[in-house]
């Protein structure tokens, strides 16, 4: 049914093409022309211009880090909310019409906010997909079609109502939208038994720089790979992806041991980089390292029962009792890891940016540890984690199947040979200051780190995006492939040529473009 429907989308856009192309001359380049040629295709009232009343609350409504949303942050000319997919595809063809580029947000946690503003001035238009958030579930398949603009936590809700038994490996944070988590790669705590977000979607509807409606088989095995954690924001606008979902027991078990740097957490954090990464698959353990405390948080496909004995035998040192088991069903484990124990399964429908947060700017970046360090090297780091402005480490533990997976088989190159992920963040008062302090911290921590993490790349995730890493230069209006192999090689290893040239066969004049989006490889022209 999906596909019927992208069949028909496919017509009209070729027919907007066509008209398009008979007017181009009598239009020109210019923001006007857009407009005017946006709401001759799709409703005035999906269509946000600074002067509306709308505009500002709009675009403030999924911006995650306020630090972008100032004075000076460069913003959008326009804000257009599709309610399907025809409409995206006239606003591509809107802007390749009239010269205006545009940013695709849909869930707004890009991390440095490339999704709906720009680090130098230029003209450009933000789809908002909001308001494509659908999610259908096909329990007897255990399929289901979700639409960029849902959230995690839609998604989730949507597969415990349908069933008791089924799940899917996305990340923790149910605001994240699933078109960037998606097309980065996507991980959570099913990531050792099920893998990735990525390595379970098996087709994708994409609308592409020409306009047109593409599928899995019609965009090629090329860009169906690239847009599998190679980021879908420089191919084009997947507007909804297929994916499988998997078995999960009726119960689970959930439990969170605090461990003071006084009771030994610096031994416990070097003692888990051997036993986290060899554990059943079956069992997570995620480390959150803040000030003077290591948080251990384990979900485990089972009872208490089962889990009590792999915990004796495997990790003794943690000490762990029946006392810290919590049993509940998949889907109420959700919010239970990242909300607390008081959150509810509805609280995954949450879409809203509560003020609290939006109150506080933050800094992230990532490392990948290939080696265990040292116990000493611990030590240094929960002195440097207790210091004043200090930010914190989350270490999510690899091994399993997230590991079994060839790096080539998606762009996300991050596997066999990976102890872990670490991700830092640093957070501010916007009130107090503008972050320089606690940004400065995690820059001088990340250089601290150096020799203790993977090298030659230094690898990173993408959906952790750092523009320290890197920013594109743009040499003849197109991104330079070398210039971006100084950042793309740490995201995607040696799939940055490959990312490359499918960006070449989809999009080789670079229209969807941003400070960290694939340059078009020269040769696949």
């Amino acid at each position: 049914m999906a596909m019927a429907r992208s069949s028909s989308l496919v017509l009209v856009a070729f027919a907007l093409l066509c008209c398009y192309a008979s007017t181009v001359s009598s239009q020109g380049n210019s923001s006007d022309g857009f407009l005017s040629c946006l709401t001759a295709s799709i409703p005035r009232q999906l269509v946000f211009t600074p002067s509306s009343p709308s505009f500002t609350p709009l675009l403030k409504s999924s911006i995650r880090n306020p630090k972008f949303f100032t004075p000076s942050t460069v913003r959008p000319l326009y804000i257009i909310t599709p309610t399907n997919a025809s409409h995206v595809q006239a606003a591509v063809l809107c802007g390749r019409r009239s010269g205006l580029r545009i940013r695709v947000r849909s869930g707004g946690h890009d991390y440095e906010g490339l999704s709906y503003r720009s680090v130098r001035a230029e003209s450009f238009a933000v789809l908002d997909l909001s308001s494509l958030r659908a999610v259908r579930v096909d329990a007897q398949a255990a399929t289901a079609w979700v639409d960029s603009g849902a959230q995690l936590g839609e998604l989730y809700y949507a597969i415990g109502k349908a069933s008791g038994v089924l799940g899917f490996p996305g990340g923790l944070c149910p605001t994240v939208g699933v078109g960037g988590h998606f097309s980065g790669g996507g991980f959570g705590m099913l990531l050792r038994k099920y893998g990735m977000a990525i390595d379970n979607v098996i087709d994708a509807v994409l609308v592409d720089a020409k306009g047109r409606l593409l599928n899995k088989n019609t965009m090629g095995s090329d860009v169906f790979w690239a847009l599998r954690g190679g980021g879908g924001e420089s191919f084009g606008v997947v507007v909804s992806w297929q994916v499988k979902l998997l078995p999960i027991p009726p119960k689970v078990t959930v439990f969170n041991v605090p461990v003071t740097a006084s009771q030994g957490a610096a031994d416990l954090v070097t003692r888990w980089q051997q036993v986290a990464p060899a554990l059943p698959e079956d069992l997570i353990i995620r480390v959150v390292v803040q000030q003077k405390t290591a948080n251990f948080q384990s979900l485990f496909l089972g009872t208490c029962d089962a889990l009590l004995p792999v915990m004796s035998s495997r990790f003794p040192e943690l000490r762990f009792n029946r006392s810290d088991c919590r049993e509940m069903t998949w889907i109420q484990s959700v919010p239970y890891i990242y909300l607390g124990s008081a959150s509810t399964v509805e609280d995954l429908l949450n879409r809203t940016t509560a003020e609290s947060v939006f109150s506080s700017g933050y800094k992230a970046t990532s490392d990948y540890v290939r080696q265990a360090i040292p116990r000493d090297a611990w030590a240094s780091i929960f002195a440097k984690l207790a210091q004043p402005n200090a930010g914190l480490m989350i270490l999510d533990p690899y091994g399993g199947q997230i590991a079994a997976v060839p790096e080539s088989a998606t762009p996300y190159p991050h596997r066999a040979g990976v102890l872990y992920n670490i991700q830092y963040m640093n957070f501010w008062s916007m009130a107090s200051g503008d972050g320089a302090v606690q940004t400065r911290w995690i820059r001088e921590f990340y250089a601290f780190m150096a020799p203790f993490v993977s090298s030659n790349p230094r690898e990173a995730y993408f959906n952790y995006r750092d523009l320290d890493l890197g920013e594109n230069v743009v040499v003849g209006n197109v991104s330079s492939y070398q210039a971006g192999m100084v950042w793309g090689q740490k995201y995607f290893k040696g799939n940055y040529q490959r990312l490359a040239m499918a960006k070449g066969q989809i999009d080789p004049d670079d229209y969807f473009r941003n400070e960290q989006s694939i340059p078009p490889f020269a040769n696949s022209r």
